[in-house]
């Protein structure tokens, strides 16, 4: 008996060391890849200034209210919107662009012969990716209070926060998962692009989206984007009750997190065996 719970004991012990380990290399991975991503100015630039360009575009160019939802500023209409559009493109773009880009280059398959395991490895990329978000969101949130006068209500926060975390989880698991899409890094932008300009348009990002046929209007309630615009959106409505909450946006971002999750593990599965 002895013995026998002497060797739980170890085998225990090697379980509880080996996910220690793996964490400790996830959260090194997480450091080198935050390091490398604000050294690429033009990465960095790319993720910060196209939000932050349209907001200031949008944002200076209209200073009215919207009759048609209850009277609200323009920019309590937009500054969520533009956040909506920046967790896409950080997290769907980005993502699917950093994978199709370490499936070209091979280092996928060379990381199989160092101590790093690949899993590790990807979670680092990942949480650098919602830490890249996280600061996107901050800083529009930010210039839209500061420069533009933004309403951000406290009482509508906790519907804020689970709107942005589902909108987190559902694009960047995307993200992984479309770039099977990619065979040529050269050309996934356009490809990416085809994906996300219209879902922009559709999806009550830039303007509010008023006399649009039906089907239409269905269509982008469909996809991810228009629900976690709305979810959002709802934060900053002065007719928005309690804590914030849209259920039927935060169940529609939650079902494509869970079909995100699972085409993410078998994306990563399919390329530990590929690569």
């Amino acid at each position: 008996m002895n013995t026998v719970a002497q060797s739980v004991a170890v085998s225990e012990g090697k379980a509880g060391s080996a996910i220690g380990r793996n964490l400790r290399l996830t959260a090194w991975q997480v450091l080198y890849e935050q390091r490398g991503f604000w050294r690429n100015r033009r990465r960095a630039m790319f993720s910060f200034a196209f939000p932050l360009m349209f907001l200031f575009i949008f944002g200076a160019l209209n200073h009215g209210h919207i009759s048609s939802r209850g009277n609200i500023s323009y920019i309590d209409f937009y500054v969520p919107g533009i956040i909506a559009y920046a967790v896409m493109v950080i997290g769907f773009s980005n993502m699917a662009m950093a994978i199709a880009l370490l499936k070209d280059k091979g280092i996928l398959k060379r990381m199989r012969t160092t101590p790093m395991p690949t899993g590790a490895y990807l979670a680092g990329i990942t949480l650098s990716t919602v830490i890249t978000i996280l600061a996107a969101i901050c800083l529009l949130l930010a210039v839209g209070a500061g420069l533009f006068g933004a309403q951000v209500r406290l009482s509508t926060l906790p519907g804020l926060l689970a709107s942005c975390v589902l909108g987190i989880v559902c694009f960047t698991t995307l993200g992984i998962a479309a770039s099977r899409l990619i065979g040529n890094p050269d050309g996934g932008m356009p490809i990416l692009m085809f994906i996300t300009l219209p879902l922009s348009f559709i999806s009550n990002v830039f303007f509010p989206l008023e006399g649009v046929p039906g089907w239409l209007n269905s269509l982008a309630k469909f996809f991810p984007l228009r629900p976690l615009a709305d979810g959002l959106q709802a934060a900053f409505d002065h007719r928005t009750h309690g804590a914030g909450f849209v259920g039927h946006d935060l169940s529609t971002l939650a079902i494509w997190a869970v079909v995100g999750c699972y085409a993410m593990l078998k994306t990563v599965r399919a390329l530990s065996e590929k690569d």
